[in-house]
């Protein structure tokens, strides 16, 4: 009997792996109904320790298949070929219950509807002239923010939920979100360590909504790294979405935090550029602008192993296919078609569709 239910746990995973849920049904009884119910309550509990609680449910499933495997292979009441049966059964239903926990807490908003359907986006917007227009923003920003945004002590990673935590509420109201996502403490994993190595700025715990960054990120990186988290946990799992409303939570903050959007924004503006605008582009930033993403290229070269690096990314790309990201890695990038595309108004929200 005991069987039969791993074996039932495994067949629902698997097919709502592979059937992909209507997206109109995700958005109103997922992402509209019950994600904003869940949201809050567990991001509020994971707030109250400082620990990870990601890390302890990746370390006692870990441990709990290893020791699985160890004892009932030494001490074995049946057949080799049976125990070996029933083990790989098992481990398929604790990986099946972890999916569902997935799917259930976070995942499924791979599935709703894409934001630019909420929003005044088209893609006629998206032209050469424009992107011109948005790479020489993004540099007369940086330009001008420059000083103010170092005049004050940076906060530390610790510290940057309570100075960008009014901005996330304006930044949901920008969206006319009809919830309030719980903000997230930044917090340090176990994993820290192969975050450094494979350049992750930061990630989303999905099974208890917690946010976790890189502790090396530089002062000028922390705030749109945590506001890109923020972005996922307000629902938006895709990639450039999470971007898009990342910097506009930073567009909504303090001098600094506006500062540190423009600049996690630079990357993706200047690879959308063709090669012959990125130098008239580069020519317009300003030192200090430039001293600072030099600093960042310069802590990746230094702390980043490209092997592991090589395959974080692969991974990540998987992942993100499996779950419907047809784009992969390459969805950071698409934030540009996003702001492109997007309507603003004279205050710099977006404008929704009626």
């Amino acid at each position: 009997m005991r069987t039969l239910l791993r074996i039932g746990v495994i067949l629902a995973a698997a097919a709502i792996a592979l059937m992909p849920l209507p997206r109109a049904g995700v958005e109103r009884f997922y992402a509209r109904g019950a994600y904003p119910f869940v949201q809050p309550r567990l991001t509020a509990l994971s707030n109250a320790s400082t620990f990870a609680w990601f890390d302890a449910v990746v370390v006692l499933a870990a441990t709990l298949i290893v020791a699985m495997w160890v004892v009932r292979v030494r001490w074995r009441r049946a057949g080799a070929v049976t125990t070996i049966s029933l083990l790989v059964v098992d481990t398929t239903a604790i990986a099946a219950v972890l999916y569902l926990w997935f799917l259930g807490a976070w995942g499924l908003n791979y599935q709703r509807e894409p934001l630019s359907a909420q929003l005044d986006f088209q893609d006629a917007r998206i032209t050469s002239a424009a992107l011109r227009a948005l790479a020489f923003r993004n540099v007369e920003s940086l330009n001008a923010l420059h000083a103010p945004a170092h005049a004050v002590p940076w906060p530390e990673l610790s510290a940057v939920r309570d100075q960008i935590a009014p901005a996330f509420l304006l930044a949901q109201q920008d969206l006319a979100m009809s919830w309030r996502p719980e903000p997230a403490v930044p917090k340090r994993s176990v994993f820290n360590f192969y975050f450094t190595r494979a350049s992750i700025d930061g990630m989303t715990d999905p099974f208890f909504l917690e946010t976790l960054t890189n502790q090396s990120l530089l002062p000028f990186e922390r705030a749109a790294t945590v506001a890109h988290e923020w972005s996922h946990l307000a629902g938006y799992a895709n990639e450039s979405e999470a971007s898009f409303l990342g910097w506009l939570v930073c567009m909504r903050g303090p001098a600094s935090a506006q500062y540190s959007g423009w600049l996690s924004l630079y990357g993706s503006v200047m690879n959308a550029l063709p090669p012959i605008d990125r130098d008239e582009i580069l020519r317009a930033l300003g030192p200090g602008p430039r001293e600072d993403l030099r600093a960042i290229t310069e802590r990746m070269e230094r702390d980043t192993l490209p092997v592991a690096r090589r395959t974080g990314f692969a991974l990540y790309d998987r992942f993100l296919k499996a779950n419907r990201v047809e784009a992969g890695v390459r969805s950071y990038g698409e934030v540009v078609r996003l702001l492109l595309g997007t309507r603003f108004d004279a205050q710099g929200a977006p404008v929704l569709r009626r």
